[in-house]
C-alpha cells in the first residue's frame, strides 16, 4: 500500500499517509475488492507511464487475485487477531510453543 500512495503522494506527504490508512481502513472492513478499481482508476487519470503506475497495478493485482482470503472484517468479527508483518504475525506462535513445551534446554 505504501509503494502505491507514494505513487500518488511524496514519501514526506501527510497525504501519503492518509490516503494509505484510508486504503486498509476499508481493506479491513472487507472492501478489498472495491479499493482496487479505485487505485486503478486513479493511476489512469493523471495519465501515468506504465512504470510510473506499476506499484499501484502491482497492488491492485494483489487485492483483486486474493480478495477470497481477504476477509479481515470476517477475521475481526471471530477474535483472530490480525497482524501486520511477518514477525509480528510468527511471535504469538513463537510464543505459545516456548510456553506449552520443554524448550528451554
Amino acid at each position: 500500500m505504501w509503494k502505491a500512495a507514494f505513487v500518488f503522494f511524496s514519501q514526506t506527504s501527510t497525504q501519503a499517509e492518509g490516503w494509505e490508512s484510508k486504503s486498509l481502513q476499508l481493506i479491513l472492513q472487507g472492501k478489498s475488492s472495491s479499493v482496487a478499481p479505485g487505485m486503478s482508476r486513479s493511476a489512469t487519470l493523471p495519465k501515468l507511464t506504465p512504470q510510473e503506475r506499476k506499484p499501484v497495478d502491482t497492488c491492485a493485482r494483489y487485492l483483486l487475485n486474493n480478495a477470497k482470503s481477504l476477509k479481515y472484517d470476517d477475521y475481526l468479527k471471530a477474535g483472530f487477531p490480525i497482524p501486520t508483518g511477518v514477525i509480528e504475525g510468527a511471535c504469538p506462535q513463537l510464543i505459545k510453543d516456548r510456553q506449552d513445551g520443554d524448550h528451554w534446554g
